[in-house]
């Protein structure tokens, strides 16, 4: 008889916390190998193909394509070698799914996983044993304020998407186990309530007719669109940079004209070519060489300001899948032109959804360019544990006092964001100062090399 080992979802990179199935790469009845790929999912930063720790016949997949796994819970099973004495007996415990507490060996979970489908009325079926036939100890059975007692990963989901505590909920099967009919009996029971209280609402005389009551959620029109992803990792980390960061932003025009002339002069000079973006990045590490304040993290638990001795530089890249920040690691030690083409592969990546986590994260300090969308100013957010973002209008012509006299001149509006924790706007000042004066007169940088 073969050992039936269970696959978690593992930790794919740094912060997250679920992945939505994309591709299953295996079927039910494939022979896998060692670190095979069995799966291509999807997480708030990249598409990842996962590779399976075990050797042998997969025996069950857990969760549809397009379906979301929290990580650490089951992924699929795959049955190996020889079963040793006393199959299981020293793997419950381990093998379990994050949050769920129990001990019972995984091939008696997988059992009950199977007959989550069977309906709620099933709990009165011959085949059920005699604590299955009774529910009502069934709340006991687990205390709430422990490990919820839940397998399936859709269950969770499912309460999740529904706004339920599961803490809440008394389960059906086993020892208290929730089951997907548990879930939504509440969720019927919330309609009902919902749907009483918006009668009763209805025919309370109390109601001033100048004041009109708000809407509940079952009066609300619309489409409504789950933050998950790509999408739920942005909200989540702007969310915390509002709460825990004290920012405050300075903006400059500047003249870019010369700037312009002298990408062109470089390009025409041959070799690869250099964008615009890249010349800004070496700006960027330049000035941060002057002002390391910015290149820096705060440390709450320690009160300290932690200034960081390399520059990882982060640049906010829209795809179809919603905005990422690629970083372009030790971008200090970069020329213009290996800044340039690290640019455009991560880009390329970037679009292409194969940014692996590590191009993801490591952030110091971030480059936005939001000029590409045809605006001239914002003030950006910063991407939370950096202190600092400059942002980087459009270039346009526009009227400019250019050497006493009036003319039309190349503009762009610079903004920088920083943590005040860390410097005055003295320091953010005379950052955002070097970069501008970098842009109007490129001969400036020649001085900082």
């Amino acid at each position: 008889m073969a050992q039936v080992l269970e696959f978690k979802l593992p930790d794919l990179g740094e912060g997250l916390t679920e992945a939505s199935i994309v591709t299953w790469l295996v079927q039910v009845g494939d022979v896998v190998a060692v670190d095979q790929p069995v799966v291509e999912v999807e997480t708030a930063k990249a598409m990842v193909e996962v590779p399976c720790p075990y050797g042998g016949v997969v025996t069950a997949r857990f969760g549809e394509e397009g379906s979301e796994l929290p990580v650490g819970s089951p992924l699929l099973t795959v049955a190996v070698g020889t079963a040793a004495e006393g199959e299981g007996d020293d793997e419950g415990s381990g093998n379990v799914l994050v949050g769920y507490g129990t001990t019972a060996a995984p091939a008696r979970r997988r059992r009950i996983r199977r007959q989550d489908d069977v309906p709620a009325a099933a709990s009165a079926a011959p085949t059920r044993t005699a604590p299955a036939a009774s529910p009502a100890p069934a709340p006991d059975a687990t205390p709430r304020s422990g490990p919820v007692p839940v397998i399936s990963p859709l269950v969770r989901k499912l309460a999740r998407e529904h706004g339920l505590d599961l803490r809440e909920l008394p389960g059906s099967g086993p020892d208290g186990l929730i089951l997907r009919a548990d879930v939504e009996s509440a969720m019927r029971e919330t309609v009902q309530v919902r749907a009483h209280m918006t009668e009763a609402e209805a025919v309370t005389p109390a109601a001033a007719p100048t004041q009109a009551p708000a809407p509940s959620d079952t009066s609300v029109g619309g489409i409504r669109v789950p933050l998950r992803g790509i999408r739920g990792a942005v909200a989540d980390k702007l969310s915390r940079s509002r709460r825990e960061i004290p920012d405050a932003t300075c903006w400059v025009d500047a003249d870019a004209t010369e700037f312009m002339h002298a990408r062109v002069a470089m390009n025409a000079a041959g070799g690869e070519k250099i964008s615009v973006l890249a010349l800004l990045a070496r700006i960027c590490t330049a000035a941060l060489a002057r002002y390391p304040e910015l290149n820096s993290r705060v440390d709450l638990a320690a009160r300290e300001v932690v200034q960081l001795d390399g520059v990882h530089l982060g640049f906010a890249a829209q795809t179809e899948r919603g905005l990422v920040v690629p970083v372009v690691k030790d971008a200090h030690a970069r020329d213009a032109e290996s800044l340039s083409a690290e640019f455009a592969r991560l880009t390329e990546a970037a679009r292409a959804g194969r940014l692996t986590p590590g191009e993801l994260t490591g952030g110091t300090f971030t480059l936005n360019n939001y000029g590409v969308f045809g605006v001239d100013g914002s003030t950006p957010i910063i991407n939370h544990p950096e202190a600092a973002m400059l942002g980087v209008g459009r270039i346009i012509p526009k009227p400019w006092v250019h050497q006493g006299e009036l003319a039309v001149r190349q503009v762009v509006q610079l903004s920088l964001t920083f943590d005040h924790r860390v410097c005055d706007g003295g320091t953010a000042g005379g950052f955002l100062r070097f970069v501008a004066d970098c842009v109007e007169q490129p001969a400036v940088l020649l001085r900082t090399l």
